[in-house]
């Protein structure tokens, strides 16, 4: 299996984020993730380890609106020329619009809000770059499968399915397995799957009104769990995606049987849109004792989700999303991929 990874992840590396309550903690999703999974990938005798091509901005430009990712090309560098009375380490935005409010600000602090719907997103000098290395993996597993590989896996850093169109969030600054998707749509039909414990809201932004691709994510119920907002049964798409998109939320204290059966609905959805490619969103943060999840799956479960998934014979594409305990991480994702080796 091709696994296409950037060196470039090393750059986004935020000292801190910010919990409910304002509550400084060290960030999660940090460089450590990524050296723990390669280091079981390279014990394996059915992987190559590849670096990423450069696919430009157009992939990128066909799913995120220009301004977006010119505001994070841009940001940091115009945030440190501003005079200010404090250390500047990673911006955050403080101020966020209510619903209904539209109006792009000028200010820089205001832009910042107006694109980042959280507090888990900050920006550093070599976010943009990270995030572009990560889209350039998922494009390049892309390309892999399109040209007739079974399957390949984007190891992406920083994760992508909590970013939209035109909005960042969650850890995700571009939407890797959306772009994927996207480039993949020109070369035939896409589905994705998104098994992260947390809702796919980003994704589902981008192609809820989009009638070529069936967009799935089962994940803990937002009433309870991130994103707050978006995940509920209910969001099925509008327009040309209506009944495209599909959302399972689940609760808390969900095991290996219940996952296995919400799964068993998803593939069924899959199988019968009988798409030519498969993306798959992948955080391992739905597996039992992950510090962002309340789901009591065990590897022996995320095993079996990956039996179950592969067995549809679909060309697939494995975006990395969550998963944050890091000593269990590269074992569980390795667990997943050893399926459709």
């Amino acid at each position: 299996m091709k696994v296409f990874y950037s060196e470039t992840h090393q750059l986004h590396n935020p000292p801190f984020e910010l919990f409910e309550g304002g509550q400084h903690m060290p960030y999660l999703e940090n460089p450590d993730r990524m050296e723990r999974i390669l280091s079981v990938l390279k014990e394996l005798d059915w992987t190559e380890i590849l670096s990423p091509e450069d696919f430009g901005l157009d992939p990128i430009l066909a799913v995120h609106d220009a301004d977006y990712v010119d505001f994070l090309r841009t940001a940091y560098e115009e945030w440190t020329q501003e005079e200010t009375t404090y250390k500047k380490t990673a911006l955050l935005p403080a101020t966020f619009p209510p619903r209904g409010w539209s109006h792009r600000p000028k200010s820089l602090l205001g832009r910042a809000g107006y694109y980042m719907f959280d507090l888990s997103a900050p920006i550093m000098d070599g976010t943009y770059q990270a995030a572009l290395g990560s889209a350039n993996c998922a494009l390049s597993g892309a390309k892999a499968i399109a040209s007739g590989d079974q399957s390949a896996f984007a190891l992406c850093r920083p994760p992508g399915h909590h970013a939209g169109k035109s909005f960042g969030g969650g850890y995700c600054y571009l939407n890797n397995a959306a772009i994927a998707a996207n480039w993949l749509s020109a070369q035939g039909k896409v589905a994705i799957l998104d098994i992260d414990y947390h809702a796919g809201n980003g994704t589902q932004d981008i192609f809820y009104e989009r009638g070529d691709v069936l967009s799935i994510s089962i994940h803990a119920d937002p009433d309870a769990e991130y994103p707050a907002f978006s995940g509920f049964a209910d969001e099925t798409g509008a327009g040309r995606g209506s009944g495209l998109q599909r959302n399972f939320p689940l609760p808390a204290g969900t095991n290996d049987g219940l996952y296995l059966s919400a799964l068993g609905e998803a593939l069924e959805l899959i199988q019968s849109s009988a798409p030519a490619y498969l993306v798959l969103s992948a955080g391992m943060d739905l597996y039992d004792g992950d510090p962002l999840g309340s789901f009591k799956v065990t590897r022996a479960g995320i095993r079996k989700i990956g039996e179950s998934i592969a067995r549809l014979d679909v060309p697939t594409l494995i975006v990395m999303e969550g998963g944050y305990n890091n000593k269990a991480l590269g074992i569980n994702i390795t667990t997943l991929l050893s399926n459709f080796s």
